[in-house]
C-alpha cells in the first residue's frame, strides 16, 4: 500500500497546476453499428470493462430491462421471475459475489443508488428511461471508474447511458417510432417516440411508453407509465443537455417460496387473490383461540379452537396441503412514482482542457402493501393491510476537469448530494370480512396505526483524482477517490427503531491499473483498486434497522465494508474475433450482516453486526467471433469462488452463531456459461441463446440450495421495408421450472426459507415496429 500511494502523489506532483476529472462517455453509435459487434470489451481500459449497445437491446422483447441484457456477460448473475426483468420485488444483479446493494449504478451520470425494491437513495433504471431510448450500457465487474458516482460500489459498476436525439432523425428534421406488442398472459405494450431538431443543432426527442401484464401464476396485474424527453442544444463549442422522465408503476406481487412450499403446493402456487374468503380463513385459522367451549354450554375453554373447532393438542390446521397462514397471502403490491430531471453542461477551456457539470432533481413516491394477518383490522377483519411508505427528495451536482498536457491527462472531479428521506410503516384497515373495500394497485387512505415513522437525511461528497499517462504502447492509469457520508435518522413516531446520527468516512481510496499493447490486436491489462460503502439511511436496511440500544451500541465503532480488487487479463480485437480472459482476487473486509427475525412479513428489527471477511478468486472469459453473411457467435464463461473467512460470533457474548468459516457465498454460481448464435441480413435477424448458471446456496451454512439450470430465449424478425419489421421473441423456450430469485426475504444461516421466486415459464411475444 505505501508504494502504491507514493506512486499515485508522484503522479499528481509531475504537473503542479490542478485539473478536473471527465466521466467516462458511451460508445460512439457509429463505431458501434459497424460490423456485427454488438459487445465491446473495453480496448485501452485498465480494467475489466464490457459494453453493450443498443443493437443488442432492441433484440430483446420491447420494454424489457436493459440489465437482462447484460445477464450474458461474464460474472453476470441476473435474476427476475417474469420475463422482462422489471418485476423490482423480484429483480436482482449479482456480480463477482457482490449482492445488489453493494454495487454501484448510474445514469448519464446520475447516481441510481443501490436500485433495491425499497431504494433509498435512488430509484431503478427503469424508473428512469425506457429501454428504446438507451444508448449503450457498460459493466465494470471490478469497482469502476473513480469517477462513478457511487458510494457503494464494492463489486462493481453498472453505468446506463441514453442515446443522442441525433440517432433517430435519420438525417433529416423529424424521425418517429412507434411499437406495439402483444403476448403470453395478456401481455400489451406500446411505445412512441418523436425526435426533432438537426444531428449537429439543436436536437431533442420525446417519448411515451405503457405495458401491462398479466401475472403467470396467480392473478393480478403489473403495468407502468413511462415518458422521456432529452434536448441537446450546441452553443458554441458548447453543448447543453437536459432530461425530463416520469414512471408510474403497479405490480401486484407474486408470493415468496420456500422449496419446502414448492413441493407440498406446486410451482403455480400464489397469493390468493381474488379470492378474499380462502385469505380471511387462513388468517382466522392463524388467529385462532380456545377462549370458550365450542358446545357453547359453557364459557370455558374447552381444547378445541373456537373458529375451527380442532384440537389446540394438534396446533392449528389449515386446509388440503397448506400449513401455516404464510403459506398465501391475500395480496401485496408495490407502487412508485418517480420524477427525476437534470440539466448537463460540456465546454472546453481553452485548447488542452475541458470541463464538465451537471445538475440533478430526483422525487420518489411509493409503497409497498402486503396483507398481514399478524395484525387485525380494528373491525374484526382478522387481517390488515401492512404499508411501507417511502417519500424521497434526492438534489445533487457533479462536475469534472480533465487537463491534458503532454503524454498525461490529470483529471479531477466532485459529487454532491442531498437525500431526505422518508419511510414509515402503517396499517390499513380491509372494510369488512367479506368485502376488501380496496385494490392493493391504489394508495390507501386513512391508516388505522402507525408503527414507525422516520425522516433520514443523507450528506454526500465525493471526489476523485486521475492522472492517465500516455506511453504509447503503455497506459497507465493513478488515481483515487474518497467521500464523507453523513447518515442521520430523526423519529417522528420511533417504536423500536432508533434515531442518531452515524458517519463513514474515507478519503483514499486508490486504483493503479495498466493497459500494455503487445500487438495490433493484442493488449495485457491489470490494476489494483480499493472501495468502501458508506452507510444505508433507512429501517430497512444498514445501522437503522435494529433497535436503539443495539444503534448506540454500534454508531461509533461499526466499520463501513470496503474491498480490495487485483485484476490482470488479456484482449484480443480483429475483424473476426474479439474476446477478453482475465483472474481477480477480491478481499472484502468488514462484511456486515443483518439476521432477519421471523418471516419477513412480520418486520421485525434486524441485528447488524461486522462479521469478518470474504474471499474471492475467479476467471472471466468471453468473446464474438463473426463468422460472416451475418453470422456471429457470442459466448462467456465465468468461474467464481468466493468464500466466508470468519465465523460470526454473537458480538455482545461472544458465543458462536454461525460456522461459516470456508462455506460459499450466497447466491453465487461457481459457475456461469452463456452462449448466442446471431444471425441479421438483409431483411431476417434472430438470435437464440442459452444461459447455463450452477447451483446456488440460500443459507449462509450451505445447507439448502437451489439446482443449477439452463434456460434458452430467442427471437427472430423480418425487416419489411427499412421502417417497418416484425419481431417474435420466446423467452424460456423450453419451458423449464426452476427458481429465479433467491434472497427476497433475506437469507438465514440455516435451514429452508421463505425466500425464493420462481422463474417465469414458457412465453412468446409479437411486436410490429414502425417509424419514419
Amino acid at each position: 500500500m505505501r508504494i502504491t500511494t507514493a506512486l499515485l502523489m508522484a503522479s499528481t506532483a509531475v504537473i503542479a497546476m490542478p485539473a478536473f476529472a471527465q466521466n467516462v462517455a458511451p460508445v460512439d453509435a457509429a463505431a458501434a453499428d459497424a460490423g456485427a459487434e454488438i459487445v465491446v470489451f473495453g480496448r485501452g481500459e485498465t480494467r475489466q470493462v464490457q459494453e453493450i449497445t443498443s443493437k443488442d437491446i432492441i433484440t430483446l422483447t420491447p420494454g424489457t430491462n436493459a440489465l437482462k441484457a447484460i445477464e450474458k456477460l461474464p460474472s453476470v448473475n441476473f435474476q427476475s421471475s417474469d420475463p422482462f426483468g422489471n418485476y423490482e420485488w423480484s429483480q436482482r444483479v449479482t456480480i463477482r459475489s457482490f449482492s445488489q446493494n453493494q454495487l454501484g449504478f448510474t445514469f448519464d451520470g446520475i447516481p441510481l443508488g443501490d436500485m433495491s425494491y425499497g431504494n433509498h437513495n435512488g430509484l431503478h433504471i427503469t424508473r428512469a428511461i425506457s429501454s428504446e431510448n438507451i444508448g449503450s450500457v457498460r459493466v465494470s465487474q471490478g469497482a469502476g471508474s473513480l469517477g462513478t458516482q457511487s458510494t457503494g460500489n464494492l463489486g462493481g459498476t453498472i453505468e446506463t447511458f441514453s442515446a443522442d436525439p441525433a440517432d433517430y432523425l435519420s438525417g433529416g428534421s423529424l424521425g418517429a417510432q412507434g411499437n406495439l406488442t402483444y403476448g403470453s398472459d395478456e401481455t400489451w405494450r406500446a411505445f412512441g417516440r418523436v425526435a426533432l431538431g438537426t444531428r449537429d443543432g439543436i436536437r431533442g426527442f420525446l417519448s411515451y411508453g405503457y405495458g401491462a401484464t398479466d401475472k403467470w401464476r396467480g392473478q393480478g396485474t403489473q403495468d407502468q407509465h413511462m415518458g422521456n424527453a432529452k434536448v441537446v442544444i450546441p452553443v458554441g463549442e458548447a453543448k447543453i443537455d437536459g432530461w425530463l422522465s416520469y414512471s408510474d408503476r403497479r405490480e401486484q406481487d407474486y408470493q415468496d417460496m420456500s422449496m419446502g412450499m414448492i413441493r407440498r403446493l406446486g410451482w403455480k402456487w400464489d397469493n390468493t387473490y381474488p379470492d378474499y374468503s380462502r385469505a380471511i380463513d387462513y388468517a382466522d385459522r392463524l388467529n385462532d383461540v380456545d377462549r370458550v367451549s365450542n358446545s357453547g354450554g359453557s364459557p370455558f375453554p374447552d381444547g378445541r379452537y373456537d373458529y375451527s373447532g380442532a384440537p389446540v393438542a394438534g396446533g392449528q390446521v389449515y386446509p388440503g396441503n397448506v400449513t401455516s397462514a404464510d403459506d398465501a397471502y391475500y395480496d401485496a403490491a408495490g407502487l412508485r412514482k418517480d420524477w427525476l430531471g437534470s440539466i448537463g453542461l460540456t465546454t472546453p477551456l481553452g485548447e488542452n482542457a475541458n470541463f464538465k457539470i451537471k445538475g440533478y432533481y430526483h422525487n420518489n413516491s411509493g409503497m409497498g402493501l402486503w396483507a398481514t394477518p399478524y395484525t387485525p383490522s380494528p373491525n374484526g377483519v382478522p387481517m390488515s393491510i401492512r404499508t411501507t411508505e417511502y417519500d424521497m427528495d434526492r438534489i445533487g451536482a457533479f462536475g469534472s476537469v480533465d487537463y491534458t498536457i503532454g503524454i498525461q491527462t490529470l483529471s479531477v472531479g466532485a459529487w454532491y448530494e442531498n437525500n431526505k428521506f422518508h419511510q414509515a410503516r402503517r396499517f390499513y384497515a380491509f372494510a369488512s370480512r367479506t368485502d376488501p373495500g380496496l385494490s392493493f394497485r391504489d394508495y390507501p387512505k386513512n391508516p388505522f396505526a402507525t408503527q414507525w415513522e422516520f425522516d433520514f437525511t443523507t450528506d454526500t461528497f465525493q471526489y476523485h483524482v486521475q492522472d492517465k499517462i500516455d506511453l504509447g504502447t503503455v497506459t497507465i492509469n493513478l488515481g483515487w477517490k474518497g467521500f464523507n457520508v453523513t447518515n442521520k435518522a430523526d423519529a417522528i413516531v420511533a417504536s423500536t427503531f432508533p434515531e442518531g446520527k452515524i458517519k463513514a468516512q474515507d478519503w483514499f481510496q486508490p486504483h493503479a491499473g495498466f493497459a500494455v499493447e503487445l500487438s495490433p490486436e493484442m493488449e495485457a491489462f491489470g490494476g489494483f483498486t480499493q472501495v468502501t460503502r458508506a452507510f444505508a439511511s433507512a429501517t430497512t436496511a444498514g445501522p437503522f434497522q435494529t433497535n436503539q440500544a443495539g444503534f448506540d451500541q454500534i454508531k461509533d465503532d461499526l466499520k463501513p465494508e470496503s474491498s480490495d480488487t487485483y485484476e490482470l487479463g488479456l484482449r484480443y480485437n480483429s475483424p473476426v474475433f474479439n474476446g477478453v480472459v482475465g483472474a481477480y482476487f477480491v478481499n472484502f473486509r468488514n462484511r456486515l450482516n443483518a439476521v432477519q427475525v421471523g418471516s419477513p412479513i412480520q418486520g421485525l428489527a434486524s441485528a447488524l453486526q461486522n462479521v469478518g471477511k470474504v474471499r474471492t478468486i475467479g476467471v472471466e472469459a468471453a468473446g464474438t467471433v463473426n463468422l460472416g453473411s451475418g453470422v456471429s457467435l457470442f459466448g462467456s464463461y465465468s468461474y467464481t469462488d468466493a468464500t466466508y473467512r470468519d465465523d460470526v460470533f454473537n458480538s455482545s457474548n461472544g458465543m458462536l452463531v454461525a460456522a461459516l468459516k470456508g462455506k460459499t457465498v450466497v447466491d453465487s454460481p461457481k459457475h456461469m456459461l452463456r452462449g448466442e448464435l446471431n444471425y441479421d441480413q438483409g431483411p431476417l435477424f434472430a438470435r437464440i441463446g442459452g444461459n447455463y448458471m450452477s447451483k446456488r446456496f440460500y443459507s449462509y451454512t450451505n445447507d439448502v440450495s437451489v439446482p443449477g439450470r439452463v434456460i434458452v430465449d430467442a427471437s427472430i424478425g423480418y425487416r419489411l421495408t427499412d421502417k417497418i419489421e416484425v419481431q417474435l421473441n420466446a423467452s424460456n423456450l423450453f419451458d423449464k421450472k426452476y427458481v429465479s430469485t433467491i434472497g427476497s426475504g433475506g437469507f438465514g444461516n440455516s435451514g429452508d426459507a421463505q425466500t425464493l421466486l420462481i422463474g417465469a415459464p414458457q412465453q412468446f411475444f409479437a411486436t410490429l415496429k414502425a417509424g419514419f
